[in-house]
């Protein structure tokens, strides 16, 4: 273990629960299919070719009955298999790559079957989420990315944030930055993982958390809107898991595309060019992938074919080159259990080919960009992030998972002169040039054990425990002074969740978590600026602790058989921004016991919604509100901005809409709004609007999506941002943006066509225009971008 934990009743509660949920079953353990013993193998010799032959061949040689619609059959393949397996690898062997799973009716027969369609209503189960719940039926909104969202978005733009901001209601709209600070979701910040293993850094988060990898390597993106005691610390605005692209195929399959973009009023600085190619296949009881993309992008242009501005200082995605490894390898010990090792490497750098013209607020003059050799080193982010995950589908009844991670975290920003970095003690007042380096370094491990099937088949269980180590520091490269102090963040949760069919149209659910979190910060000195400008402040260490036990519950009623009405009520735990907090004590003397800004930020967090599915129409709409007595928020002053600890209150509300009007033409619609207020004073009264930093404007996105042929498919988006005023004058003036992607499968391959800003709208950035008000910020957004791309699987 981490670190020695207090004792508390409750966590000896969940301890219990959690030793207890795998002990032999004393009530009804969930049936699962017969199969043959797997030490029993036979030899199989099954040629590639006509998948019902291959069956066929199987049924020969294992005396299997294996019965399917022909509908299910007809046209697909299978790789074969040779070798020494038992009947259950074979025939899942068979089947890789086809789609179809099969499910056992008897002793050595079985039956195929296509599972069902991933779409946003559909019941598919998400790993974000720990229980293992189905899309459609879970007690707050849920929202899972496909591939085919995923493509159509690659396909106009790579933009993380801006795939997100497209797809996701009450995402920010996107800065259009490696940056993503001042994006917010539900108006607060959302929990960054990859494969669930987090990417977000609780102590001094840098805003670099969405930027951790390629796209091209994800397989879908599983979101929960709001609060989860699931995963606890750090997910006060919900939850964005990145899924990894899992092996797929016979014994080797290979994919390679290529892309290049570029404004349509061409200019060749703007240029800008991708490629990736993956391997992956099944070997025996071995699976593996390995992918590998290369990034090289441009300067972007404004509708008036003006060069961006760059923004040397906190990160920007214009004029950098990216490349991203991901590897992977499992092991099948028997059809129950398997063990799976991946690895990614993520790397941004810029090339540093252009310097920032500060722009002019009062003549609405952009900031824009110019050749130039910024001073000091490129702006980075580097991140490696490694898991091993073990899971046993049926240990004495149990679904067991294990996961064990390691995340080396890198965020280099850009060096000025400013005031923050002057030290008279090292050089002159206004000389000293300086930059600084976030480091994070993590190791944890997650446990989750689910027992289905009790009571009668109406009760599920979910117990686990969650521990973490974060090491952090943010230094000053040039002096290697610290800016944070090195500080070491440990945190342990156990938990119970618990599901239960009370009626047939009714099920409950319930769960407790308990979060302790300990800080440990040895002695420091601020930098000089903090103090009287040749010595810092000296602040004594410490080590804070604090708890929390967080509660959830929830409910799903199917009002009729299409008309399903959910409700949640869950507590959220996070940290605020510690490192923010200590580097700017300006205090002398004070110790880091005694420091209240370091509390957690604890939320209650409300949602209420109704959900429609009835072919071809599916909608549905929810209402949430998120509250905290000390909030965590930002708020400008004299140019910068501070970590206020106020009390806030959040709400908003949520409607999608989709509609297949035809067979091969499907239109869609979501709104999406959100408002808040504070405690600017702290008289125990919210008496001002949250900032646009924390919040995000309304938002209309209309989709068409058709495919109007066998090859040939198209989707027309578009996305209305509406205009809004703040209590502290900031005003944001909307605009409206369209996109288009276009798809054509060829003989061998398909080429991609996609136009983002479509009509080539002029406008100021939602951050530019109303998050901040330093000149050298004012950036406009892309104009109109073509990209074309061939990809081709073999």
């Amino acid at each position: 273990m981490l670190f020695r934990l207090r004792s508390a009743p409750l966590t000896l509660a969940l301890s219990l629960a959690l030793i207890l949920a795998l002990a032999p079953p004393l009530a009804r353990a969930q049936a699962q299919p017969a199969t043959n013993d797997a030490a029993h193998t036979r030899e199989f010799h099954i040629e590639a070719g006509p998948l019902a032959a291959a069956l066929a061949r199987f049924s020969a040689q294992s005396g299997w009955g294996v019965s399917a619609d022909a509908a299910l059959t007809e046209g697909q393949r299978s790789p074969g298999l040779s070798g020494n397996f038992n009947d259950a690898q074979a025939l899942r062997r068979l089947l890789a790559g086809t789609g179809l799973q099969w499910r056992q009716i008897a002793t050595g027969s079985v039956v195929l079957v296509r599972p069902a369609p991933v779409n946003a209503l559909e019941p598919v189960t998400v790993t974000a989420s720990r229980s293992g719940k189905a899309l459609g039926q879970t007690a707050q909104k849920v929202t899972v990315i496909t591939r085919e969202a995923l493509q159509a978005q690659l396909a106009v733009n790579s933009d993380p944030s801006q795939v997100l901001s497209n797809l996701i209601p009450n995402y920010s709209p996107s800065r259009q930055k490696l940056t993503s600070w001042g994006e917010s979701f539900r108006g607060r910040a959302p929990l960054f993982m990859i494969d669930g293993v987090p990417q977000s850094n609780p102590l001094r988060p840098g805003s670099r958390d969405s930027n951790t990898i390629d796209l091209s390597m994800v397989e879908r993106i599983e979101v929960i809107h709001g609060a989860s005691a699931e995963h606890g610390l750090g997910a006060t605005g919900g939850i964005i898991n990145f899924v990894t692209r899992r092996p797929e195929g016979g014994k080797l399959s290979q994919h390679a595309g290529i892309s290049a973009s570029a404004p349509t009023d061409y200019d060749h600085e703007g240029l800008g060019y991708k490629a990736d190619y993956r391997v992956e296949g099944l070997n025996g009881d071995w699976d593996y992938l390995a992918a590998l993309s290369y990034q090289s992008r441009g300067v972007a242009y404004d509708a008036k074919g003006r060069a961006v501005g760059i923004d040397n200082s906190q990160g920007d995605l214009m004029d950098t080159q990216s490349y991203d490894l991901l590897l992977k390898a499992g092991y099948w010990f028997d059809d129950n259990q398997n063990l799976q090792v991946t690895l990614n490497r993520f790397s941004l750098e810029g090339n540093q080919d252009y310097v920032t013209v500060d722009g002019d607020r009062a003549t609405g003059q952009p900031t824009t960009s110019e050749k130039g050799h910024p001073e000091g080193k490129a702006t980075s982010n580097q991140v490696l992030t490694t898991s091993v995950n073990y899971r046993h589908l049926n240990l004495a009844g149990n679904d067991l998972q294990a996961q064990l991670y390691l995340q080396r975290f890198r965020a280099r920003f850009g060096g000025d002169r400013s005031a923050v970095y002057q030290d008279t003690s090292i050089a002159p007042a206004g000389t000293l040039f300086d930059q600084s380096e976030n480091r994070s370094d993590k190791i944890g491990g997650k446990i989750t054990v689910n027992r289905d099937g009790m009571l009668n088949g109406r009760l599920k269980l979910t117990s686990g425990l969650d521990v973490l180590q974060d090491t952090t520091r943010q230094t000053q490269l040039y002096t290697n002074r610290d800016w944070v102090p090195e500080t070491r963040f440990r945190n342990i949760a156990p938990f119970l969740q618990s599901q239960f069919q009370v009626v047939p149209r009714l099920s409950v659910q319930a769960g407790v978590r308990y979060e302790y979190a300990k800080l440990d910060v040895d002695d420091f000195t601020t930098l000089a600026s903090y103090g009287d400008g040749a010595q810092g402040n000296r602040v004594e260490g410490g080590t804070p602790s604090f708890d929390a036990t967080l509660y959830n519950a929830g409910l799903t009623y199917q009002i009729s058989e299409p008309l399903q009405l959910f409700a949640n009520y869950s507590e959220g735990f996070g940290m605020p921004d510690v490192g923010r907090a200590l580097r700017s004590i300006t205090s002398p003397g004070l110790r880091v016991d005694d420091f209240l800004d370091l509390r957690p930020v604890d939320t209650d967090n409300r949602e209420i919604g109704l959900r429609f599915n009835h072919d071809p129409v599916t909608f549905e709409l929810s209402y949430f509100e998120s509250d905290s007595d000390r909030g965590s928020i930002l708020v400008q002053r004299n140019g910068v901005y501070e970590l206020r600890r106020q009390k806030t209150e959040i709400h908003g509300a949520e409607a999608d809409i989709n509609w297949q009007v035809l067979e091969r033409h499907r239109i869609g619609a979501s709104y999406s709004h959100v408002t808040g207020r504070y405690d600017s004073d702290q008289d125990g009264h919210l008496d001002a609007d949250l900032t646009p930093v924390n919040v995000s404007p309304d938002k209309l996105t209309l989709r068409w999506h058709a495919a109007w042929n066998d090859r040939f498919d198209s989707q027309l988006s578009g996305h209305h941002y509406f205009s809004r005023s703040f209590d502290n004058a900031n005003h944001f003036e909307g605009y409206n943006l369209v996109d288009l992607a276009l798809g054509y499968k060829l003989a061998r391959g398909r080429i991609t066509a996609g136009v983002e800003n479509l009509f080539n709208e002029d406008y100021f950035s939602y951050f530019s225009q109303s998050a901040t008000t330093l000149s050298y910020q004012y950036f406009k957004g892309r104009g109109r971008l073509l990209t074309l791309g061939y990809s081709l699987d073999f």
